[in-house]
């Protein structure tokens, strides 16, 4: 397979309809080509050259399951990239000309940044967790501290195991819309998954959101302390 320069990564996500396809799968989820080509509001022939060239630039990765084929984001890395990207259109592009939407709001509140959470929700748990001392996490890295490992193990969440794997163990996130740190790489997962597993979070159809369930709220009220702002997304 051939070297992809970074002029053609811009010119990929450089196109509404390739944007809006990763988008859609920016929550996770693998998705159909007649899913993605609705999302992305284009016909299914458009949808499928798009397709393949996101897939011949590992942007996208295809798999196929029976007779369907589903598409997902490569990995992590591809991911991070289109975060990074939203975060620099959030501060230097003009404010678009528009009232603000119940889905532009929900997204802000929570939502999931592939494989982590992201919005107020998931920057004050970062907060909390640095606050007490679980964390350490700074535009330079993350880490997570003894009293953390013990706080997690409480929860049933062995980190120690997945520490030994290839993926970054803790790393800022910049979050596009609250312009601070979140938590990501293996340990922002294990508490995505951990909060989706308790359902501490659900999931909204059709979209990158997560409501916090009225479980969650007080389950992070009760180990985090969090406040009435970050746990404003309850349903």
């Amino acid at each position: 397979m051939k070297n992809i320069d970074l002029a053609e990564i811009g010119a990929l996500v450089g196109d509404p309809a390739r944007v809006a396809i990763i988008e859609a799968l920016m929550d996770g989820r693998a998705l159909t080509a007649g899913e993605l080509a609705y999302v992305a509001g284009v016909s299914p022939q458009t949808t499928s050259e798009h397709l393949r060239r996101l897939t011949d630039t590992r942007v996208l990765a295809a798999i196929k399951q029976g007779r369907h084929r589903y598409f997902r984001i490569a990995s992590p890395l591809v991911a991070q990239m289109m975060e990074s990207i939203s975060v620099v259109a959030a501060i230097e592009a003009p404010p678009r000309r528009r009232p603000p939407s119940r889905i532009d709001a929900a997204l802000r509140d929570a939502r999931m940044c592939y494989d982590h959470l992201a919005g107020k929700l998931a920057v004050g748990i970062a907060d909390a967790m640095i606050e007490r001392r679980f964390i350490a996490l700074d535009a330079d890295g993350g880490e997570v501290t003894p009293a953390g490992f013990t706080f997690f193990n409480k929860l049933g969440i062995d980190l120690e195991t997945q520490k030994r794997g290839r993926r970054a163990f803790c790393r800022p996130c910049l979050d596009w819309s609250e312009r601070r740190f979140h938590i990501a790489g293996t340990t922002g997962t294990a508490i995505a998954r951990h909060c989706e597993s308790e359902g501490w979070i659900k999931r909204v159809r059709d979209s990158r959101a997560v409501i916090l369930s009225s479980t969650g709220r007080d389950a992070l009220r009760e180990l985090l302390g969090l406040d009435a702002a970050a746990l404003k997304t309850a349903a």
